[in-house]
């Protein structure tokens, strides 16, 4: 179960991510602007379809790890989904950017429909990879290492697509930038289908202990006793207490008045006093999806991880969003979109690669804390800058990205510990719904920082049809560029003070459940 990965399938695993971020970083980064400039979608429709759609996605994140938990097959849990879903990603990845002739109204329903299959997609395919991870090895400083060459991965598909699509679509739509998004998507969307091969036919699954229920367990639910769609109801009776909070908060950060706040704090405190109530219910009472909530519900540093994944995707989400408009109006030159994009991807490979080597020398908690105040002390200097000092730009962003790059990679390897210490806790161990909760508040923090994006350049009057909109807008463009993503990654930064897994801690954990594996196996349905 303490398995070495080979380089060949850390590798293969990385490619997984390039292929996801074709999709992941190409629609963050310019899919807003696209809307905007290209489709004819107004800031304001845009920033509440970003809200809508990703939240929704949440609840087919946690869908997607309970199938993906319960999933038997030769391949293993995860992999099948991997593989059969990578056809349907490419698909709705050029339909998102294809431009049919439709009146305003005709536009937006298309912009939901087809961002909705992306991100329903997207789900299939992530959830399922992400959680590989968890079961490739029970090493957490293997995890780590395959962090690091999943997040290098990401970086190489981040430059191709958020480096190269600004020349591509001028390039090949030669004046039309409606034809030269389609033509370049096409060529995106075909190295996403051949990269996610290489991960399915490079990895392999060795941890099955998920979704078994072992003996240290005060309950014993074989695998198969219920069915998934029992299951589902039972999800169904639990989602008010993850769709109500999440509304009330969208609501108040669209319309940002006194009565959605005042809803907003009534809704916090009933769902406290729910989950409450909820985790207090004795375990034989509960179905296997209450418990497995419950069991996360009680893992405070599932629940940190939680906080933290979303204010780094904030921090990092915000940045990513305005850096098309900043250097498109701001700079001046469109084309510069592309190549600091490159720059900072290329620093955030090495960043990546160099999370293994400095976690080993400072241990992961004070690493995040450290990247996570650098890179915003950093990120905060961009709003000194003068207009039109592009290489101060380039230095200080690529600075700042090469400690913001350490975050994810700490991120995810620091789910599997999580999974880790809920099954050394409980006896028990969901992998799949670890990290589609994970993948939750990746999305959804993507989501509140594309929206911000928008929101913000929309109070500043912004219009991308109309370029006498955009003089006014340039203020809003440089704060979003800098102090306004800093302030979430100061959050973070005091969040993860109260993270309890030190690497000694964690240690202790992978042992203690590697002989009580090799005492007692797992049950079998």
């Amino acid at each position: 179960m303490d398995h070495k990965l080979t380089l060949k399938e850390k590798v293969g695993y990385g490619m997984g991510d390039a292929a996801a971020n074709l999709v992941w970083r190409g629609a963050l980064a310019y899919l807003a602007v696209f809307y905007t400039d290209t489709f004819g979608i107004t800031a304001a429709a845009a920033a509440m379809l970003f809200l809508v759609v990703r939240l929704s996605d949440g609840v087919t994140d946690i869908i997607m790890g309970m199938i993906a938990d319960r999933t038997q097959t030769k391949m293993g849990k995860f992999r099948p989904w991997i593989l059969g879903s990578t056809p349907f990603l490419g698909l709705f990845m050029v339909l998102c950017f294809t431009t049919p002739d439709l009146s305003y109204t005709g536009k937006l329903v298309y912009a939901y429909i087809t961002y909705i299959g992306l991100t329903l997609a997207y789900t299939v395919n992530n959830v399922p990879y992400s959680a590989l991870m968890g079961v490739m090895t029970s090493d957490d400083r293997e995890r780590t290492s395959l962090s690091g060459f999943r997040f290098a991965g990401a970086f190489f598909g981040g430059i191709l697509v958020m480096g190269g699509l600004p020349t591509l679509v001028e390039s090949l739509g030669q004046g039309n930038s409606a034809q030269g998004y389609q033509y370049t998507i096409w060529l995106f969307a075909t190295l996403l289908v051949i990269l996610m091969c290489i991960t399915v036919f490079t990895t392999k699954e060795r941890v099955t202990l998920e979704g078994s229920y072992t003996s240290a367990s005060k309950i014993e639910v074989p695998q198969g006793e219920r069915a998934l769609s029992t299951e589902l109801v039972d999800l169904c009776k639990q989602l008010p207490l993850i769709l109500i909070p999440l509304f009330s908060i969208t609501a108040f950060f669209y319309y940002r008045d006194f009565f959605t706040g005042a809803t907003f704090v009534a809704v916090m405190v009933f769902t406290a006093f729910a989950i409450r109530k909820l985790i207090r219910r004795p375990e034989e009472e509960n179905s296997r999806l209450q418990q497995d909530i419950i069991d996360l519900l009680s893992n405070k540093p599932w629940l940190i991880l939680l906080g933290m994944g979303f204010l780094t995707m904030m921090f990092n989400g915000i940045k990513y969003g305005v850096i098309a408009y900043y250097f498109k109006y701001y700079m001046g030159n469109a084309l510069l979109t592309g190549y600091f994009f490159i720059a900072l991807l290329v620093v955030s490979i090495f960043g990546a690669f160099a999370t293994s080597k400095l976690a080993e020398l400072f241990g992961r908690k004070r690493l995040f804390i450290i990247a996570m105040v650098a890179s915003s002390l950093l990120t905060c200097g961009i709003y000194f800058i003068p207009q039109g000092n592009v290489t101060s730009i380039f230095i200080l962003g690529c600075t700042a990205e090469f400690f913001a790059a350490i975050l994810p990679t700490l991120f995810f390897s620091m789910l599997g510990d999580s999974a880790d210490y809920s099954e050394y806790k409980t006896g028990r161990r969901a992998t799949g719904l670890v990290y589609s909760a994970g993948s939750f508040v990746q999305k959804t923090g993507g989501g509140f920082a594309g929206a911000l994006v928008l929101l913000v350049l929309g109070s500043y009057g912004y219009d991308g049809m109309d370029m006498n909109t955009i003089s006014q807008t340039l203020p809003g463009m440089k704060s979003l560029m800098s102090w306004i993503p800093a302030l979430f990654g100061f959050a973070g930064a005091a969040l993860i003070c109260l993270y309890p897994l030190n690497d000694e801690k964690q240690r202790q954990v992978t042992q203690a459940l590697l002989t009580r594996r090799s005492t007692e196996p797992p049950m079998s349905a």
